[in-house]
């Protein structure tokens, strides 16, 4: 009925408890104070529409405070933090690094030492087959040597490869 001094005692009364429920959802106190400030502009504007059903006022308060709290919330994660060409240039690139570049060009450069110490066959057995995907029975076909002697040749390879690289 527009009773200043009930809403002061409603305010006095509830005023903690609601700031508590604001905070809890939006974890920040500048947001939870003005929140609850707008929540008690709420209650002022729409208390006739109250209506005593069985359950406590004190429901009522808190639903709107945990209704509103959560509208500010949706509001502040809707808006970009930043400008989209600002945005671009914080995503990371996938790009590898300098150090990175480095590291795998110096073992590519060790790899290649290593294949060309195989026997020219046997090293195109090795760049097929880990390189390029080639499966061992294509590869047999295409060399026109049995399965087992083209496994025989990438076993005896590899053993050579990982001596070669251990040096």
């Amino acid at each position: 009925m527009g009773d200043r001094e009930a809403f002061d005692a409603l305010y006095d009364a509830t005023s903690a408890k609601l700031h508590a429920v604001c905070l809890s959802v939006l974890k920040s106190r500048p947001d939870a104070e003005e929140t609850l400030q707008e929540v008690y502009i709420k209650v002022w504007q729409n208390a006739a529409r109250y209506a005593s059903n069985g359950l406590s006022p004190m429901t009522w308060l808190i639903t709107i405070a945990r209704n509103r709290a959560i509208d500010r919330l949706r509001a502040r994660s809707s808006r970009p933090a930043t400008a989209p060409s600002e945005a671009a240039s914080q995503i990371p690139s996938s790009a590898p690094g300098p150090e990175s570049a480095t590291i795998r060009a110096q073992e590519r450069r060790l790899l290649d030492e290593c294949l060309s110490q195989l026997a020219d066959q046997q090293a195109g057995a090795v760049r097929a087959v880990y390189l390029e995907g080639v499966t061992y029975a294509d590869l047999a076909q295409r060399e026109g040597k049995p399965i087992n002697t083209v496994r025989s040749w990438l076993r005896r390879s590899l053993l050579r490869l990982k001596d070669c690289v251990s040096q």
